[in-house]
């Protein structure tokens, strides 16, 4: 997928976050974004798992 189809299907603010200039930000202010994106990936990941388990459950529901 290009980047411009993936930017295509984000959300506004995500939009944003990656279209920021990163060459005007310190080096802190990058790790602290590293961290920050790190832990959203997390949080990401978990609802994908937690929604596979919903729609898992649901499958077999309906099979029943």
């Amino acid at each position: 997928m290009m980047e411009e189809e993936i930017k295509a299907s984000l959300g506004d603010a995500l939009r944003q976050l990656l279209d920021e200039d990163l060459s005007v930000m310190s080096l802190d202010d990058l790790e602290l974004r590293v961290e920050a994106l790190k832990a959203e990936i997390e949080r990401a990941l978990a609802m994908t798992e937690s929604k596979k388990g919903s729609h898992s459950e649901a499958e077999a529901l309906f099979k029943n």
